[in-house]
């Protein structure tokens, strides 16, 4: 009430004074007549006006210092202008409580200090306590392949990005001049903010990655055993003694408009699991007659083969096995996540000779949006290659890829450069999607992958499918690092006068595969070309001299 306001003291005044900042020797000065006046007090009993040794009337009501306590903090310290304010904010972010410590906080700048300490430290411990390279990536991908971890991690990760920005701020708070100008102050606001900002971007980005990650991992990786996966593998002993590992990589050509999955595409990778040294073998989708292991509840039902007598009839070449084994004898193999690939994975066994543990399918309606994902691929075009068209509907194609060298494929158009049958036959197209294959390793360097990280987790999530445990994770990123610096054999199983995919000769086949595993001895150089060797590159630039013109030309005239 403005009655009994005290006449003495303005409406405000304490308000106002502490948001007053004091120089170093005005505050010498308020310390010095705080000290004067407690030294002329006597006691509890108010000195009267009539007392002789009173001071004058002016000297007894001592000023408030402004600034309140912090204004008689006799161990404050502080920067003096903006750059080293500045300077040392920077220094507080990258190592933590060193502002605390400069502004005289000892204590909590030496518990953030520790605390920090503790955290880097126990962070190196672990990565490299036995200082091996390879145990620490071992680490880091069985912590990427374990999606409890990952999120667990991820919320440690935002309490403490949380618990930096608090003091980054608060040090930068502390540290800078009492006494300074407006522009001082929103300069300085505004530096700090945007290098926390930039400082925390990455931390935020590797939150966003290891969420979905993990999201990816769940996905991908949990749940999807089959089968025909090897029950004795462990992640101390990945391989389980024997020296190769064969892995069946699938191209399945599901989508809109289609009925279940075909694989079109089936490359069997077979790797040495000491040397990392592999060979592919590529088999046609329109193989007749494939074989089941003896062993097999498969081998019974069809003893002579995936056949119905007529080997031209689509429903029961080597593509079709992933779909319709399955329709036709559910739960033959036992309980799966995936009976087609069981199936498929049966009848590349039977028809090579050699064990296949794994297989990972790719569908290829979905591989145009990895390919999008990182940017597009870019491969050679020997002559038109067709994007539509339907040679059973005797329908042209409604475009063409033209023939060049060096040309860049978005998704739309890799998916047509792997797929398109239209004018030629499946073994070019499975030259193709070996091309198509080099094309992604070559395009998926470190940098596109890692701006590109998550789209592609999302486009994989309905893309791929495996039965590779994710215990075993470790274990094949080694062996793929392995394989990367080792030499990779192609073997593609074409018409020739030694194999026919109407009628199959699977005793030769087998010896091809055994001699591309275990090469011979070199013959002479005029000796006939071992098919077992790899084929002439398919992916160089080799053009038939045929343009786009010719090839819708020839169209209109047939159709």
């Amino acid at each position: 009430m403005a009655g009994t306001a005290n006449p003495g003291r303005p409406g405000g005044a304490r308000r106002a004074s502490r948001s007053v900042r004091l120089s170093r020797r005005e505050r010498k000065e308020v310390r010095a007549a705080a000290r004067e006046a407690a030294s002329s007090y006597a006691g509890k009993r108010v000195r009267r006006p009539g007392d002789h040794d009173s001071p004058p009337a002016a000297s007894t009501a001592v000023e408030r210092p402004r600034g309140g306590r912090r204004a008689l903090r006799p161990k404050e310290r502080r920067t003096r202008g903006l750059p080293g304010t500045l300077g040392l904010t920077f220094v507080s972010a990258m190592v933590p409580g060193t502002g605390y410590l400069f502004a005289k906080r000892k204590l909590a700048g030496w518990i953030v200090l520790a605390g920090w300490a503790l955290i880097m430290g126990g962070v190196v411990l672990y990565l490299f306590h036995d200082h091996d390279l390879a145990a620490t990536r071992t680490r880091v991908v069985d912590l990427v392949f374990n999606p409890l971890a990952l999120r667990i991690l991820t919320l440690v990760v935002a309490v403490l990005l949380a618990v930096w920005l608090f003091v980054v701020w608060t040090s930068y708070r502390l540290i800078r001049p009492r006494e300074r100008p407006r522009w001082h102050t929103v300069v300085g606001n505004l530096a700090v903010i945007v290098f926390c900002v930039i400082f925390a971007a990455p931390v935020v980005r590797g939150a966003q990655y290891a969420v979905a990650t993990a999201d990816f991992v769940d996905h991908v990786f949990t749940h999807n055993e089959v089968a025909t996966t090897p029950k004795d593998r462990t992640a101390k002993d990945p391989w389980a003694g024997t020296d190769r590992v064969n892995v069946l990589l699938l191209g399945g050509d599901g989508g809109e408009g289609r009925e279940g999955v075909r694989t079109d595409s089936m490359i069997l990778l077979s790797i040495d699991t000491h040397t990392g040294q592999a060979v592919t073998f590529s088999l046609p989708r329109n193989m007749a007659n494939a074989q089941f292991p003896d062993d097999s509840p498969l081998h019974e039902v069809y003893p002579n083969g995936f056949q119905d007598g007529d080997p031209a009839d689509g429903e029961y070449m080597l593509n079709a096995v992933y779909r319709n084994v399955p329709a036709n004898h559910p739960g033959i193999l036992g309980k799966s996540s995936n009976e087609g690939a069981d199936a498929i994975k049966q009848a590349v066994e039977g028809t090579l000779g050699i064990p296949v543990e794994y297989y990972v399918l790719v569908n290829l309606e979905g591989f145009k949006e990895v390919v999008d994902a990182i940017g597009g691929v870019t491969v050679n075009i020997n002559e038109p290659i067709a994007i539509g068209g339907s040679t059973d509907a005797h329908q042209p194609p409604d475009d063409y890829l033209a023939p060049g060298p060096d040309q860049h494929l978005n998704g739309f158009q890799a998916l047509w450069f792997a797929r398109g049958r239209w004018g030629s036959d499946d073994y070019e197209r499975m030259d193709r999607q070996r091309c198509m294959v080099d094309a992604l390793v070559t395009a998926a360097d470190p940098a596109s992958l890692l701006v590109s990280y998550l789209d592609l987790l999302k486009a994989g999530q309905e893309v791929v499918y495996t039965d590779i445990p994710k215990e075993l994770a470790s274990a094949f990123v080694d062996l793929a690092l392995k394989v990367k610096d080792a030499k990779v054999k192609s073997v593609v199983f074409k018409s020739s006068e030694e194999f026919s995919s109407a009628a199959p000769d699977f005793d030769w086949m087998r010896d091809i595969v055994q001699r591309a595993i275990d090469p011979p001895a070199k013959k002479h150089h005029g000796a006939k070309k071992d098919p077992a060797d790899d084929p002439d590159d398919a992916c160089s630039y080799q053009p038939t001299g045929e343009t786009v013109e010719d090839a819708e030309a020839a169209d209109a005239a047939n159709y």
